[in-house]
């Protein structure tokens, strides 16, 4: 793991009165990939933490397929790809022996539309280290060390009180801090949620001898006190990161001696086998959806708007997208003159996916549902039910492409693809079939032929790659863009000269 230090970035002078457009309280996943994405729209945004550094442990390691691609599109995926590897192949271990092979993900093929197909591993501390730099590369920064206190809201803006330093007044603001948010708790947020499994567990970063790094190796219990234990090699390092269930009342022991303990008991290896425990933490896993994502000036994101079983590896992601999802609209709005009621959409879309995902982690957790792309890839979420989308096509079949869904990807005549033309932070109307009467607008058009994914007709895809408006022909599109306000004032002018 790569050594840090609260000097991370080039940092704000916090001894000073700040002002910023946005203030996201939190350096996770969520923060960070929010970071990035409004430091490349030219947002005046700020990250601050309160910890000395980023994350130290591997806890959210699987990077699922839609998530891929979210990252290529904010300029990571390469670094991703560099610093992890494929999921491996489950080995099952009993007596000492080897019971054989078994897939941990139900395989899958990537395709045309969706070049992602199975997650990626990448221990957590290390996709942070990589958002965290591309956050700096694009001017950006994070303020390590600032505890946030308290938050005041005005009809214009709120302002951050903390432990140190001066407070800090922004036009928004945004909890990423994680499920014990303390932004949450400031507006009186609850959480409505379950306990997924009574039993406590461990999670731990370990360096061991004993074990290949060809398998995720599972010890199952061997009796009523005995409980479940994992180890899996991280791909890109050379830890393992160890996990185990315990009985209820049991308080995990997080020390080199305890951890060496479970696996001795656990397992056919000697308590010397583990030389070091990198980072260690004890949990008891919880589904819990807070009650409203937005309250006025101040959005929740991440782990302090849902806490997820760490079964089915959604949590860093559904955190990711939920940035992801924010974004945009937060740039629209400060930058484009997008109307501000564009941001209660964030919570309209966003809350139904997370909640959707807290069931499917629970019903992965208690061997109700698989890990497949299918299930916990993300590829099949969607906004069909926002006030965002809009079809004006009628007569298509069940599978069509709808408003609503994510855009796929796909060749394009010249060699490159569609993602290529959708990465950035813009709109991109697609044309689809030769008949296909393409307006004039000032954004990113492409024409294509009639095509697998898309059918035929006029797709106007969001920023974040899902469709927001379908027609046939472009009657409609000047009152979408009207309503909206997310496309420039410039646009809806064009619109409405040229179009009718």
């Amino acid at each position: 793991m790569a050594a840090q230090t609260t000097a991370q970035g080039a940092g704000r002078n916090m001894g000073s009165d700040v002002d910023v457009d946005v203030l996201i309280v939190g350096a996770g996943p969520a923060g960070l990939a929010l970071g990035v994405d409004l430091a490349r729209r030219g947002v005046d945004a700020l990250v601050v933490e309160r910890t000395d550094g980023l994350f130290p442990g591997s806890r959210g390691k699987g990077i699922q397929p839609r998530t891929m691609e979210v990252f290529e599109d904010l300029g990571v995926l390469d670094a991703i790809r560099a610093a992890g590897g494929p999921y491996p192949v489950g080995m099952i271990w009993q007596d000492g022996e080897p019971q054989g092979e078994h897939r941990m993900f139900d395989p899958a093929e990537a395709s045309d539309g969706s070049p992602y197909a199975e997650p990626w591993m990448v221990p957590q501390w290390r996709t942070q280290e990589i958002l965290f730099a591309r956050l700096v590369e694009l001017g950006g920064s994070v303020a390590f060390g600032h505890e946030l206190l308290t938050i005041t809201q005005e009809p214009d803006g709120v302002t951050a009180h903390f432990a140190a330093g001066a407070p800090v007044r922004a036009r928004y603001l945004v909890g990423a801090d994680g499920g014990r948010s303390t932004v949450r708790r400031g507006l009186g947020i609850a959480m409505t949620g379950e306990t997924v499994d009574p039993h406590p567990a461990l999670v731990a970063d370990v360096r061991m001898t004993g074990l290949d790094r060809d398998h995720w190796h599972v010890f199952p219990p061997r009796g009523d006190d005995d409980g479940f234990l994992a180890i899996c090699p991280l791909a890109g390092t050379e830890d393992f990161q160890l996990a185990a269930r315990f009985p209820e009342g049991t308080e995990p022991d997080l020390t080199l001696e305890g951890v060496r303990k479970v696996v001795a008991t656990r397992s056919h290896l000697a308590p010397e086998a583990v030389t070091e425990v990198r980072w260690a933490s004890d949990f008891r896993p919880r589904a819990a959806l807070a009650d409203r994502f937005r309250a006025g000036r101040v959005f929740l994101a991440g782990d302090a708007a849902h806490i997820h079983s760490p079964a089915g590896g959604q949590g860093l992601n559904t955190s990711v997208q939920d940035a992801y999802n924010l974004g945009w609209k937060l740039g629209a709005v400060l930058g484009d003159g997008a109307p501000e009621a564009l941001l209660d959409s964030y919570e309209e879309e966003r809350r139904p996916v997370a909640a959707r995902m807290l069931g499917l982690s629970t019903a992965v957790h208690r061997g109700e549902a698989r890990r497949s792309t299918q299930t916990t890839g993300q590829l099949g979420l969607g906004y069909r039910d926002s006030s965002l989308s809009t079809d004006l096509r009628e007569g298509l079949p069940e599978d069509a492409l709808r408003a609503g869904d994510r855009a796929p990807d796909g060749p394009l005549p010249d060699g490159t693809r569609l993602f290529d033309a959708f990465r950035g932070p813009h709109w991109t109307l697609l044309a689809a079939g030769p008949e296909t009467r393409v307006p004039a607008l000032p954004v990113r058009t492409v024409g294509i032929p009639a095509h697998e994914s898309y059918g035929t007709g006029l797709f106007l895809i969001r920023p974040d790659g899902y469709v927001g408006w379908t027609g046939d022909t472009a009657s409609g599109l000047r009152e979408y863009a009207t309503r909206l306000g997310v496309l420039g004032q410039d646009l809806a002018e064009e619109l409405a000269e040229d179009l009718s």
